[in-house]
């Protein structure tokens, strides 16, 4: 396939969409920059409170690359009602810049339910794809594992499972230079009769396609690398995310209760923070930023609504990254050879 000449992308942050908004947007913004110059940014939301905290950090920012949208899509708001009954929301302006083509990319920490529709309604599908997927890296024992679904969708046929299995190896082959990475089935056992009516159906089209198919594999598996890409429904897989995420506040919860034991319990551990911490560091969220949403026909990446400042810097810079890969081209080039087959 000939590639094609990308003009210099254009990158939309949701500034009103995380809990701590817009100081977080605005500091990992900067922080992304400061790393990689070769973007431009676009701020969306309320310019006033943007250019305020931007004063009380300190910062020289150029009102240039505010695009001001006057509502805000709050957290416990419905996520299609909200797009009807706030239609000047950050989200949804940003959403608008990426389908008229005057942003590559939307970033977003805010609702979950509501940018996964936004993008899905407003940017609009890729050709051939019917339900779009949301990934998230899980850090294993032997591989860069990915999860498809973690909650774009609850409730999905097998052949949206097929379309993410493909639209994932894409995203995995192109960012993480995996000639043919290994797609897996999440299953109650890796025995091709054991599962539910639409795991063996999902099985059944996986077999048939040129993907890299190996079978089913059990929850256990996952943390143990068996398969760099794990495909399940969004009810399934957003339940794993939120339990995996709950690991790290739970060690240290059992952590401060052994210290508080005995004098001795808490210089021992205390001696040995750092290095746990380190060693602990492969689950901090925070280090792969958000997680994209494949299938859309540009590129939309949804971070944590708690999302820190380092979050919001490296879910940009994903962002960028699957920009210069020609994610969106290459996945419409996939399912074009997909379509026929069906």
């Amino acid at each position: 396939m000939t590639e094609l000449k990308l003009e210099k992308c254009k990158i939309a942050v949701d500034a009103m969409g995380g809990d701590y908004a817009p100081k977080h947007e605005i500091l990992g913004a900067i922080a992304a920059m400061k790393e990689n110059k070769n973007f431009d940014l676009i701020l969306v939301g309320d310019k006033e409170k943007i250019l305020k905290v931007a004063r009380q950090e300190k910062i020289e920012l150029d009102e240039n690359v505010i695009y001001h949208a006057s509502q805000v899509i709050e957290m416990g708001d419905k996520p299609i009602d909200s797009i009807k009954s706030k239609p000047d929301s950050s989200l949804v302006v940003g959403a608008k810049l990426v389908r008229d083509k005057k942003a590559h990319a939307f970033v977003s920490a805010g609702n979950t339910g509501a940018v996964a529709a936004v993008s899905t309604l407003i940017i609009g599908r890729i050709k051939n794809v019917e339900r779009p997927t949301i990934g998230s890296f899980i850090p294993s024992e032997t591989n860069d594992t990915y999860l498809f679904d973690v909650g774009a969708f609850v409730d999905v046929k097998p052949q949206h499972l097929l379309e993410y299995a493909i639209l994932a190896s894409i995203f995995v082959k192109e960012l993480h230079g995996i000639k043919s990475p290994s797609v897996a089935l999440l299953n109650v056992g890796e025995e091709e009769e054991k599962g539910n009516k639409q795991v063996k159906e999902t099985a059944e089209l996986l077999r048939k396609s040129d993907l890299n198919f190996i079978g089913n594999i059990e929850g256990r598996d996952i943390l143990k690398g068996k398969s760099n890409i794990v495909i399940c429904d969004g009810f399934v897989g957003n339940i794993i995310l939120k339990f995996g995420e709950s690991v790290p506040s739970f060690m240290k919860y059992l952590l401060k209760q052994h210290a508080e034991k005995n004098i001795f319990e808490k210089i021992k551990i205390g001696l040995f923070k750092n290095t746990l911490k380190k060693a602990l560091s492969p689950l901090n969220p925070d280090l792969y930023g958000g997680v994209p949403l494949l299938g859309v026909n540009g590129i939309s990446i949804i971070g944590h609504g708690s999302s820190s400042p380092l979050a919001i810097k490296n879910m940009i810079l994903r962002a960028k990254e699957m920009y210069d890969k020609n994610l969106i081209k290459k996945f419409e080039e996939a399912l074009k050879t997909y379509a026929i087959k069906k």
